[in-house]
């Protein structure tokens, strides 16, 4: 499809308030368009070619790698989060390229073992201007991969850069970047992928959470939400496996989040008459959301997973020893930083070196980081 016809497209099926890849604000480094792929295309191209990409396949999303191959790791977890936002995109008629590729990339700055690690290196960082796994993806796309001659990073258009800083959730916080209009709301296309990330970890976190044996079925007794799937699953199937029934109530609590969040977001753009991006920009709160009665439904299933499999005493195990292990590794790299590979020492001079140390850790796997402790501590591991 020719780039004419790919504005020809986007003008007769995606809503007036969609961000519309021939009104993009471009990329920082100019280059010439493909004849054949929008902007947001070729941008979810290249994250999903990115080196940070594929090393999200062993970056943790709750379980630490080695626990078992079974659970969700940042890689999965994008993609899922990924495909929920493409349903909610096509219904709503936004640009379900745009939805995509900050879907991808929304968890590229994460660091290994998860939520422990990032807060280990903000800890360490508290002076140098701390850590936030956003700023972090912008710095991954921006500078950190080197994949392009003319020019450092992925070089991605200005409306995927925004939907990466102004990712937000329970466990993700907007950065402020005078660039991207940190008193603006971002685009719609952002915004769904922060509820389809919410669905994504909510529901998946579960899954993982039974099958790991840390959260028990007789646990979600008296949980509305888990109850209202659960009685659908057991009219239906008289006879059913624990299994296939934990399958079934997972879909059905994905199934009922998203078909509220786009039928509540459908009546909130009716009701404040918006036909344009213009319009939708000066509206302060975001429009993409859950209705009043799935909020009050949702907000116990988080706590649930809050009080029982986040705080589980073997996850907290688990964060307390990878917190140990990125301080150890932190402090090794910054006092004797000759320890560092070539490249990474090539950017001290520029960056300094606990910015050097940070990237470096923050872009390590589960796996990888482990590899490296023993390597650094363990007396009879080869370096």
């Amino acid at each position: 499809m020719p780039i004419n016809n790919i504005k020809e497209f986007e003008d007769k099926f995606l809503a007036p308030y969609a961000a519309k890849s021939c009104n993009s604000l471009g990329r920082a480094h100019k280059e010439e368009e493909h004849p054949y792929r929008s902007c947001y295309q070729r941008d979810r191209d290249r994250i999903i070619h990115s080196a940070a990409f594929r090393r999200l396949e062993y970056k943790t999303q709750v379980f630490v790698n080695h626990e078992g191959d079974y659970y969700r790791t940042r890689l999965t977890h994008s993609i899922e989060v990924s495909q929920i936002a493409r349903t909610i995109a096509w219904a709503l008629r936004l640009n379900t390229d745009l939805t995509e590729a900050i879907a991808l990339a929304h968890d590229l700055g994460h660091t290994p073992f998860g939520h422990s690690g990032e807060e280990a290196l903000n800890e360490l960082m508290a002076k140098c201007g701390g850590f936030n796994h956003n700023l972090q993806g912008l710095r991954v796309v921006d500078c950190l991969e080197e994949r392009y001659p003319a020019f450092p990073g992925l070089n991605l258009s200005w409306e995927v850069r925004e939907g990466i800083v102004k990712h937000s959730s329970v466990f993700d916080i907007a950065v402020k970047i005078k660039e991207f209009f940190p008193k603006k709301m971002p685009s719609l296309e952002t915004q769904l992928v922060d509820a389809a990330d919410e669905i994504a970890y909510d529901n998946h976190d579960l899954d993982d959470g039974l099958t790991s044996g840390l959260i028990k079925e007789k646990d979600l007794e008296g949980l509305e939400i888990w109850e209202k799937i659960n009685r659908k699953i057991n009219q239906k199937y008289a006879k059913i496996d624990l299994s296939s029934r934990k399958y079934l109530v997972i879909r059905g609590l994905i199934d009922l989040q998203v078909t509220d969040l786009i039928e509540h977001t459908q009546s909130v753009i009716s009701r404040n008459k918006i036909n344009s991006y213009a319009q939708l920009q000066k509206i302060n709160y975001k429009i993409v959301d859950f209705s009043k009665e799935v909020k009050e439904l949702r907000k116990p299933l988080r706590q649930f997973l809050m009080q029982k499999l986040y705080h589980h005493y073997r996850v907290m195990r688990m964060s307390i020893k990878a917190k140990r292990f990125i301080r150890e590794l932190f402090c090794e790299y910054a006092i004797r930083p000759k320890q560092l590979p070539s490249e990474v020492q090539l950017r001290i001079p520029k960056e300094g070196v606990k910015r050097a140390v940070c990237d470096y850790i923050a872009g390590m796997t589960d796996r990888y980081a482990l590899d490296e402790y023993k390597k650094l501590f363990n007396p009879y591991e080869k370096v």
